[in-house]
């Protein structure tokens, strides 16, 4: 199903969780005009299609220490299947990735790092560089601050 065939309820209810994952049932139905049954209805079948991917809780990371964002671009001569594979495996086990993408452009890969601190992210590229034959470079970037931070998808 594509977002084209979501009705104006559904586009609703998908905006209002994810302002509030753990909104209740009752709430939900409240605000798109629903008794309980169909709005559950309706939540099941979204979460069924794959619509609903998960929900989570989001936390604050600098709360929790975790307050360095580094962004590695990564590049590699090894362009094969199997490489590809060991190197996406290997990189999905390190917690510290919080994104991962293949790229086009001047660098194969991109990856969203979050840590502690500069000494954390220097163990981080150890780990990562230290793991992987064939990375031919690695440039990181570091973010001074956050200005935007969204997990909201554009649902109109």
């Amino acid at each position: 199903m594509s977002l084209f065939e979501l009705d104006k309820v559904d586009k609703k209810l998908l905006n209002l969780l994810q302002q509030d994952g753990a909104i209740s049932l009752q709430d939900l139905a409240d605000a798109v005009s629903l008794t309980t049954t169909p709005c559950w209805k309706r939540l099941k079948r979204l979460e069924e299609q794959g619509i609903i991917d998960k929900r989570v809780a989001l936390l604050n990371p600098e709360k929790l220490g975790l307050s360095f964002v580094a962004f590695a671009l990564i590049k590699t001569n090894d362009h094969s299947n199997e490489w590809y594979q060991g190197f996406t495996e290997t990189v999905a086990d390190f917690p510290e990735v919080m994104e991962f993408y293949r790229m086009a452009g001047e660098y194969d890969y991109m990856m969203k790092v979050l840590v502690a601190d500069m000494k954390a992210y220097d163990s981080f590229y150890k780990k990562l560089v230290n793991s992987v034959e064939g990375i031919s470079n690695v440039t990181s970037t570091f973010a001074m601050e956050s200005i935007k931070y969204t997990t909201a998808l554009p649902i109109k």
